[in-house]
């Protein structure tokens, strides 16, 4: 019993250090492509693999505006 209130704990703790992307949001960045403008949000510069679109064309699929966002991540991370 004492091992499972244990790990019980330990878990919960754990989780309490698990960052949340909010607590890292930029400004919105406007990627032009030529099926119209891709609003992203970008994190840290650090955490491009949560970058995503939060507004895109109706012709272009979520996964398409997702990947010109990381895209975009990857392209400011390597200026910095």
């Amino acid at each position: 019993m004492t091992r499972c209130a244990f790990a019980i704990v330990a878990a919960g703790l754990v989780a309490g250090c698990v960052p949340s992307p909010e607590n890292y949001e930029t400004a919105p960045v406007t990627v032009p492509t030529e099926a119209g403008n891709v609003v992203c949000q970008l994190y840290t510069p650090r955490r491009v693999v949560w970058d995503r679109s939060i507004d895109r064309p109706a012709s272009m699929s979520v996964g398409q505006a997702d990947a010109i966002c990381k895209a975009e991540g990857e392209r400011q991370k390597a200026a910095r």
